[in-house]
């Protein structure tokens, strides 16, 4: 189990060495996802908690974002960008996975990046400026649970490639734990009504990336990144909705 927890933060994160995991560990990587959320997003906070640019939350946020996105190396960025481009196909899906495939990022992928990241500095300001150091940490939580919640439901869909690997292993079981884990963490760090406003939000933007996987007959590791980030903003978008 320590392997599997550390195969998956060497694969998500830079906060453990890369590694070569075999087919039969990545399957089992996915249940590890959000307590690497938790840690990962532990990290990121701490400098900060500790008194690091107290003065100036909107530093903090920007910083916040900047780690996030050096700490994963841009990986789930980069299936939101991918995701933005291909769904201005309008949903044909041969066209949708030509340009899934394509390594440039055009017009729609940069908008959807542009918007994604103004929204982590936002929402992180928003908790920030609030003191709420843990909820802002449990964002990355709940951003990494929506990946395995949307592995479970596009499992019958699922494309040839490494996210098959990881959609493999998205199980009943290990959804069901992901929604635990995440939902008494949120509890904790951001509080029940934070909590269930955040559950509501990433529940109805995750419907939407289902729909989306259906009209185009597939989905991928593009898709489970782009819900990673997705789920980041729900749980700010939840945090600003009842404070």
């Amino acid at each position: 189990m320590l392997r599997d927890f550390f195969d998956t933060l060497g694969f998500l994160t830079r906060l453990a060495p890369a590694r070569v995991i075999p087919e039969s560990a990545m399957n089992r990587c996915i249940r590890w996802m959000p307590p690497a959320g938790l840690v990962l997003g532990l990290l990121i906070v701490l400098p900060l908690w500790l008194g690091l640019f107290s003065g100036s939350p909107w530093v903090q946020a920007w910083l916040m974002v900047a780690a996030s996105i050096y700490l994963t190396r841009g990986l789930h960025m980069d299936g939101l960008a991918d995701v933005c481009d291909a769904v201005t196909t309008h949903t044909d899906p041969v066209r949708f996975w030509e340009v899934v495939k394509d390594s440039r990022t055009g017009a729609f992928g940069a908008m959807g990046l542009v918007m994604a990241l103004a929204g982590q500095v936002v929402l992180f300001h928003a908790m920030l400026a609030r003191g709420e150091y843990w909820a802002a940490a449990w964002a990355f939580v709940l951003g990494r649970a929506a990946a395995v919640w949307l592995a479970y439901h596009v499992r019958h869909l699922v494309r040839p490639g490494l996210g098959k690997l990881y959609i493999d292993g998205a199980s009943l079981g290990v959804a069901l734990a992901a929604a635990l884990f995440t939902f008494a963490a949120g509890w904790i760090m951001a509080g029940l009504p934070a909590t269930l406003a955040a559950t509501v939000i990433v529940t109805l933007v995750l419907y939407g990336l289902y729909r989306l996987a259906e009209r185009v007959g597939g989905a991928n590791g593009d898709f489970l990144g782009c819900a990673v980030i997705l789920g980041e903003l729900a749980a700010g978008l939840g945090f600003a909705l009842v404070v």
